[in-house]
């Protein structure tokens, strides 16, 4: 059997170890959203929550809610003007403020109830045992995750 390299070189491969956590979170998390029926993304729920807690938002201030830099808040307010989001030039400038569509506050407000409370279930699950060094913890996420996805978890939460 093969080390895993980026296990062993630790502190100098971090970023590499978050993507390993984050891309399985990420698509775990993408599969119980489709569960419930909806079409947003994982990766465009921080934009609609942040629509949806502080209201109409500039391009700028929106990437700064989600805390992301520049193309990606612009690549996905262009996904989800498909119906999703409304974009209205602002009344002080020529910059556009993006704003969720009724439909889209709706699917927020059922998702609010729903996806999002049991996906917070899931992952605190998969990460409430951990204490230690923080190297150690990123071990016990990624067998966690190995060990059961989150919807496996999830329907593992509804049964017991």
């Amino acid at each position: 059997m093969v080390d895993d390299v980026v296990r062993t070189l630790g502190f100098s491969c971090m970023g590499s170890r978050f993507r390993r956590i984050g891309q399985p979170l990420q698509a775990d998390a993408q599969e119980i959203i489709e569960e419930y029926g909806l079409t947003i993304q994982a990766g465009q729920y921080p934009f609609v929550a942040a629509l949806d807690g502080a209201g109409p938002l500039a391009i700028g201030k929106l990437a700064q809610a989600a805390g992301i830099t520049q193309p990606g808040p612009t690549r996905t307010v262009s996904q989800l003007e498909l119906g999703l989001v409304d974009m209205q030039a602002a009344p002080y400038d020529q910059r556009k403020s993006i704003s969720l569509t009724r439909k889209e506050k709706e699917l927020v407000d059922y998702s609010k109830q729903s996806v999002r409370a049991r996906i917070s279930a899931v992952v605190a699950d998969l990460f409430g045992n951990l204490n230690g060094p923080i190297l150690a913890q990123f071990a016990a996420i990624q067998d966690g995750l190995a060990e059961a996805a989150l919807a496996g978890r999830a329907a593992k939460e509804e049964t017991t």
